[in-house]
């Protein structure tokens, strides 16, 4: 069903930075059978009918490509009619209007911030007696200034629970294109988990903090009973500083903050339209009776299914899993953000294409991405370049290598994963786009040279001032360029295109690489030289990364760039050894410095809060970046041995090979996969090891050089 009759409407008033409400009284005089609500906004919404909400969704429509697309959801309101009714749509910026990136004033922001807010809604309602009736948006709707005060994403929510809505107005009709409606396409944002206050902290500065014990993405609810007019303020942040106080400076310009005037006696309230990311509440103004009983967390996220998991007998890597699962629904909200508190939040593709192997194994992420890749599609330049963000916040600045990789690269982990052929043909032509936009963007043939890129973006090895790493750019840029050359082909053949325009392209890659590049200087080249198969002796390359990190005192040096591919690297090429000494060391730089620092979810620099409890910086220093929780894909793959084969997509096959280290004592890995459900657990007794395998589908073990074909099943071995 579409939106067909309904009109966009808006405040026909300047109101500032108050949140309109819009209202249509209507009496029904006959037996209703069944009635459905179509609505979306510009901005995000809260629908209402009689003060019942029509559904559990938050922050509807969600964010897409707006001016490509708006998404619209349909709900079943029969249950909510009675004959007397009146239906309500309270509106608020949202990601459509709020002043988003927040460190950036561009053209594109401030036109975004002028957009009005708006809404439009269709009722259909059909009776028992055969006939129809349709109550759409338009002049005979009414407005009114709401009680949210203010509402946008970076800065937080204002609300007057004492103020009456009064001053009814006329709709005016706001022409705004109705082609750009689409139904529900994503998956809803819904409200996931409640997290309860795990302590009140009164500082040394005297603030009353309280700590939920887990960074969320969401908001706090309020209960409590009041005096009209008490007013209750209150400030989010993630980490405390290195004496206990409350932070949130690296919120950088992000307000993040709330305020809540009483209404008389007994309330309940949340936020209706925005979102923060926090751990910890500072009470910066409430009544004195006030307490962290008064408060309760609550975890918003996309509706997604999870079906991987990770247990093991290293309490510190149990606590890392649940670190980047707990990033990946926090940042998974309707897109996949870098990070959910400050004035960022933003749908990073370089971020997204290092992490979705390991995402798409956590979670059922097909529907998530298959949205925000035709999203994607539609924001591609028109050379066929694909912009930083998705959607495009940032349309003035340039593609970047391994950023705008994220147009072949997720396409073929979606279709790794589910086996999605239709899905896969849907993205070709973008996946296609980017490559030709390298080919003809590049002022080296068969190399990518010349563009501006991220390089290996916080790369531990860079210089002195740098963000970009020590590895070179046009190294960087070409690798990908081959590999997402690499990636067409194998979809185009999925697909039964003729490629072999392309695999000329790819062999002149290749060699054009291996003449220009004979060294490698930094880890993070010697994994894309092997990992992208460029290297002329893999195993020599391998080998020298192994002595290189070695050397280094057996420490990596890479960045968001390199580090999804180190473990897999020495891994695959015999240096299991030392991937496993990376993966469990504790100092810094590692996956579990953050966990021995108390981390809740992944980091976005390694030393994020450093030795002697200070902070990295505060100009770009998240406590919630998932991209470095790619490891968990080399957890399900190598230490618990569920690897996918390629040429039997959705796991229509699977190989088992798990790698055990006796510095685990056990490792417990299993996947909910489109073929079944697979469990791979090994356990050492002395020095001696039992496997144990269960698969819903046939697999290859392969333990210890010794391979077995099998058909579903549960499977036992000994070593």
């Amino acid at each position: 069903m579409a939106i067909s009759n309904a009109n966009w409407i808006m405040a026909s008033d300047t109101i500032g930075d108050v949140c309109p409400i819009f209202s249509r009284g209507w009496k029904s005089e006959k037996a209703i059978k069944k009635a459905e609500m179509n609505v979306s906004a510009l901005g995000v919404y809260e629908a209402t009918i009689n003060n019942q909400r029509v559904s559990d969704d938050v922050l509807a429509p969600a964010w897409t490509s707006y001016e490509h697309r708006i998404q619209f959801q349909t709900y079943d309101i029969t249950n909510l009619l009675g004959d007397d009714n009146e239906f309500r749509i309270l509106a608020g910026k949202g990601w459509f209007s709020s002043p988003m990136p927040g460190w950036l004033e561009t053209d594109n922001k401030k036109l975004r911030a002028s957009h009005p807010i708006g809404i439009i809604a269709e009722i259909v309602i059909c009776y028992e007696d055969g006939t129809s009736e349709s109550i759409v948006s338009d002049e005979n709707w009414a407005w009114a200034e709401s009680k949210v005060l203010f509402s946008e994403i970076y800065d937080g929510e204002i609300y007057d629970a004492s103020k009456k809505i009064v001053n009814w107005q006329p709709a005016k009709v706001l022409d705004w294109s109705k082609d750009v409606l689409i139904p529900q396409e994503g998956q809803p944002i819904i409200e996931q988990e409640r997290v309860y206050p795990k302590k009140f902290i009164k500082t040394q500065k005297g603030e009353a903090v309280i700590d939920f014990g887990q960074v969320i993405t969401g908001y706090v609810e309020i209960e409590i009973e009041a005096k009209e007019g008490d007013k209750i303020s209150i400030l989010h942040g993630e980490v405390l500083d290195a004496d206990g106080n409350f932070y949130n400076d690296n919120y950088r310009s992000a307000k993040a903050k709330l305020e809540y005037t009483c209404s008389e006696g007994w309330q309940r309230w949340k936020p209706k339209l925005t979102f923060f990311g926090f751990r910890y509440i500072k009470i910066a103004k409430a009544p004195a009776y006030v307490s962290e009983r008064n408060f309760t967390g609550i975890m918003v996220q996309s509706k997604l299914k999870k079906t991987g998991s990770i247990s093991c007998s290293n309490a510190k890597v149990n606590r890392l899993f649940s670190n980047i699962i707990w990033g990946q629904k926090d940042n998974f909200l309707d897109v996949p953000t870098d990070c959910p508190q400050r004035d960022e939040r933003l749908g990073w593709t370089g971020d997204a294409q290092a992490f979705v192997k390991a995402a798409s194994y956590n979670f059922d992420v097909e529907n998530f991405f298959k949205k925000w890749l035709r999203d994607l599609a539609l924001e591609q330049y028109d050379d066929g370049g694909v912009p930083q963000v998705i959607p495009d916040y940032l349309p003035e600045t340039e593609p970047s290598a391994a950023w705008g990789d994220a147009a072949t690269i997720i396409p073929w982990q979606m279709y790794q994963t589910y086996g999605n052929k239709e899905a896969l043909g849907e993205q070709f032509a973008s996946m296609q786009r980017w490559v030709d936009y390298i080919t003809n963007s590049t002022t080296t043939p068969g190399l990518w040279s010349g563009g501006t890129h991220f390089g290996d973006w916080l790369g531990l090895d860079a210089p002195v001032g740098s963000y970009t790493g020590a590895t070179r750019k046009d190294f960087i840029a070409t690798a990908f360029y081959a590999y997402s050359t690499e990636l067409l082909i194998k979809a185009g053949k999925v697909l039964n295109k003729d490629m072999s325009v392309y695999e000329v392209l790819h062999k002149d890659i290749v060699t054009a690489f291996q003449k220009t590049y004979s060294k490698y200087l930094t880890q993070t080249e010697h994994l894309l030289a092997v990992r992208f198969g460029l290297a002329k002796n893999s195993q020599e390359t391998a080998d020298a990364l192994a002595k290189m990190i070695k050397d280094n005192g057996g420490k990596m040096q890479t960045g968001f760039v390199g580090t999804p591919y180190l473990l897999h690297v020495l891994s695959d090429y015999g240096h299991i050894e030392l991937a496993y000494t990376m993966f469990l060391r504790t100092e810094y730089p590692s996956w579990l410095y953050s966990v021995e620092k108390g981390a809740t979810t992944v980091w976005e620099h390694w030393d994020g809060i450093m030795e002697d409890g200070t902070f990295w910086d505060t100009n770009m220093n998240s406590f919630n970046h998932y991209a470095y929780g790619a490891v968990a894909d080399w957890m399900y793959e190598t230490v618990g041995g569920i690897k996918p084969i390629e040429d039997y997509p959705g796991c229509a096959k699977v190989l088992i090979s798990p790698k055990p280290d006796k510095r685990l004592q056990w490792f417990e890995v299993s996947r909910d996969t489109k073929s079944g459900k697979i469990r791979s657990r090994w356990e050492y007794f002395g020095d001696e090891v039992r496997y144990e395998i269960d698969l819903e589908m046939p697999g290859i073990i392969k333990i210890n050089q010794e391979t077995r074909e099998v058909v579903a099943g549960k499977y036992i071995f000994w070593s």
